[in-house]
């Protein structure tokens, strides 16, 4: 039933390692890029779970308990994750840079979408879940070879590498399990397209500081609250493996 997905999903991993492999043949990955790529994700994973507990409020998961459910749990496991990604940065002495105008993008539609059109959104966290698998998956080892990365700065990384939490085969599961209606496995077609095209962008604006977009990066510098900056400095990351047990 998610042949169309699982197809969008291939092409945007063939996508993903091509730019990851431009990258890595341009010059060693910096520290410059690997900022970028925590800032975004740190933007990108703050406050996610609300779109999966919307999502699981609309009508449709009415008679889909499962996945209801699922998405719950799927919740409480990724509400954390930003954190890490802020932890990295902190173990480098980095700060988190500006939000990159496609991560505001990102939210402004997604966030204005998915109380009516949950599965668009479902089809978009698809692609997040999935994209470092297959082909991409060399690429980015090859990546995490670069000298200045070490266990302590690595958590995101090593995180969403799903080889202890398998996030993109546990979501496709559910939906697939969902007995989904052909509207429904549309919708996540939609998603997952509007997912790749917007997350290569911002793997591109990680990667190439000199990119179109990063032409649009605020001047201001990104501020925490004292309350964000505790919980990033305290992180523990037990917490978080425990909300995924």
């Amino acid at each position: 039933m998610l042949s169309p997905v699982h197809a969008v999903i291939e092409i945007a991993r063939f996508e993903f390692a091509a730019l990851l492999r431009r990258a890595r043949l341009a010059a060693p990955l910096s520290t410059q890029q690997y900022q970028r790529y925590l800032s975004m994700q740190y933007h990108l994973t703050r406050g996610v779970q609300t779109y999966f507990m919307r999502a699981a409020a609309h009508k449709d998961m009415a008679r889909r308990k499962a996945l209801r459910k699922f998405l719950c749990a799927f919740a409480n496991e990724e509400e954390q994750h930003y954190l890490v990604a802020a932890n990295d940065l902190a173990k480098m002495g980095l700060e988190i840079l500006p939000e990159p105008v496609d991560v505001t993008l990102w939210h402004a539609y997604f966030g204005q979408i998915v109380d009516q059109h949950p599965f668009v959104r479902l089809g978009a966290a698809c692609i997040l879940e999935n994209i470092a698998g297959g082909s991409a998956k060399d690429e980015i080892q090859a990546a995490l070879r670069a000298p200045f990365l070490r266990v302590d700065n690595t958590k995101f990384l090593v995180l969403h590498q799903h080889e202890t939490l398998p996030h993109g085969e546990q979501m496709l599961a559910a939906l697939e399990a969902a007995h989904l209606e052909p509207m429904h496995v549309a919708e996540l077609e939609a998603g997952a397209k509007l997912g790749a095209v917007m997350y290569l962008r911002m793997a591109e604006w990680a990667l190439f500081p000199g990119c179109l977009t990063a032409l649009a990066d605020p001047i201001r510098r990104h501020e925490c609250s004292i309350e964000e900056r505790a919980d990033i400095d305290q992180l523990d990351m037990r917490h978080v493996m425990a909300a995924a047990g």
